[in-house]
């Protein structure tokens, strides 16, 4: 009975403030106030671990109702409250350094909706002190460092602990392959393909098959951006000019609503930048 009345008791700490507050409010604001940790820790005494899962377990409804809001195979004009959705899940893991979906979900939210890289892995880093066998902590902050901070020495680092704690020689293979700049698109494919086949939320899978098929589109425009510098002997101006010469069999589609471009250095770019919400032609 002291059990079920401590943990009624944490329930109502983290749940009840948000009642009032988010009554009739609009779905952007509902992630706008969270009480501080240390009134959580206070109240949650020996159900802290319930505290933090009811935490990210609002995070991701929050999340689920945004991306149930689409069309299948749409991606979100509007990522929704992303700084209440980090607020919540670092409150998550100080609460409960254990809490796995705090940084799974995290490691998704905070690199590709917020691109706040170094931020996702200070969350991953905070895990791996806890979660000292979970390969899966130094395998984000590895593919953060080499796809988006271009920080290779650190990748390589988070890498071959990956590959320490998994077992897995292909990560320790990584280290090679995204210090070459063709590689990174296959990279980030490899990386996304295996997020679908992972995930358990059905709203961070359809978010993850989105990126998926970005890549590949990307993938498809860059192999043949490279036949036509082979062959002609100079470096396509456009994706139409790929297009038109018959390099590439159909018009690439951006999932994000974006148009793909080359720029002067052969790089494919994509005016939705990846990203919800910031296309602009």
């Amino acid at each position: 009975m002291a059990l079920l009345v401590a943990g009624l008791l944490a329930y109502a700490v983290v749940i009840g403030p948000f009642t009032g507050y988010m009554r009739d409010k609009p779905m952007e604001e509902k992630l706008g106030y969270v009480p501080s940790v240390k009134v959580m820790k206070s109240f949650s005494v020996d159900q802290k671990e319930l505290a933090g899962a009811s935490l990210v377990f609002k995070v991701l409804m929050y999340y689920g109702t945004l991306m149930g809001q689409m069309p299948q195979g749409t991606a979100l004009n509007d990522p929704g409250d992303l700084q209440g959705m980090s607020r919540l899940l670092h409150a998550a893991v100080q609460l409960d350094p254990y809490n796995m979906d705090a940084y799974y979900f995290g490691q998704g939210i905070l690199t590709w909706d917020a691109h706040q890289y170094q931020v996702a892995n200070n969350l991953l880093d905070y895990g791996m002190k806890y979660r000292k066998w979970d390969w899966f902590l130094p395998f984000f902050a590895g593919f953060n460092s080499a796809y988006f901070l271009k920080d290779y020495k650190m990748a390589a680092h988070y890498y071959d602990l990956a590959g320490d704690l998994s077992g897995e020689p292909l990560y320790k293979s990584l280290a090679s392959r995204y210090m070459q700049e063709s590689g990174q698109t296959d990279l980030a494919i490899a990386y996304l393909g295996g997020m679908v086949k992972t995930a358990k939320n059905d709203a961070v899978k359809r978010s993850y098959q989105l990126r998926l098929r970005a890549f590949q589109e990307v993938s498809r425009i860059e192999k043949a951006r490279n036949r036509f510098t082979l062959e002609k002997g100079t470096h396509p101006t456009s994706v139409d000019q790929l297009v038109r010469s018959g390099y590439l069999k159909s018009v690439p589609v951006d999932p994000y609503g974006g148009s793909f471009s080359l720029e002067p250095d052969g790089k494919v770019t994509t005016t939705s930048k990846f990203a919800f919400g910031t296309n602009k032609k």
